[in-house]
């Protein structure tokens, strides 16, 4: 299946359009490998939802026990914000989460990335801040800010799906695939 192909399906998904997979979580879309990385595409990854942020958390921490890294990203393109994770070698380095959602801040797990840091300097904001203060004022232009930046940081610590070229370096096939069936 292409990239194309696989994107109108999982949006689909993703909007509850298909009747026989109303909540999107039914199927991912498992890319060949891109520069070195195997992307897998769909609700089912994303890092802040209420319903599979565990799972996330632990599939994450065994991948990269595994390859040395894992990543999962969420990335409304109507606004819906942005969540990241990261797991280096059994580890999560950060989890954050900047979607609109009251449970945003009980998500967050480890210190900003160099990435976020940057930008907040680059806004003028401290560096590093607490979850406590996320309703502040002053944080109001930062959960803003954060709300587009999750390709941004895909893109600077490894392959973002909205950045791929075709001089890139592919190699295999893509597939959609069924996840695990939840119990009910």
């Amino acid at each position: 299946m292409t990239f194309a192909e696989a994107e109108a399906v999982i949006d689909e998904d993703g909007h509850g359009e298909a009747e026989d997979n109303p909540d999107g979580l039914a199927r991912v879309y498992v890319s060949p490998e891109i520069e070195g990385w195997t992307l897998v595409i769909g609700p089912w990854c994303d890092p802040c939802s209420s319903e599979r942020s565990d799972e996330v958390l632990r599939l994450c921490i065994a991948l990269s026990s595994r390859y040395g890294m894992a990543q999962a990203y969420y990335f409304g393109t109507q606004n819906d914000g942005s969540a990241w994770l990261i797991a280096e070698h059994g580890v999560v380095v950060r989890r954050y989460c900047e979607t609109g959602e009251v449970d945003d801040g009980f998500l967050t797990l480890g210190q900003p990335l160099v990435q976020e840091q940057a930008e907040r300097e680059r806004m003028g904001l401290p560096p590093t801040w607490h979850e406590n203060a996320r309703n502040d004022e002053s944080e109001e232009e930062w959960k803003w800010r954060a709300f587009d930046m999750a390709p941004e940081i895909a893109t600077a610590l490894g392959i973002s799906p909205l950045a791929l070229t075709a001089s890139m370096r592919v190699s295999g096939i893509g597939v959609l695939a069924e996840t695990p069936v939840p119990a009910r």
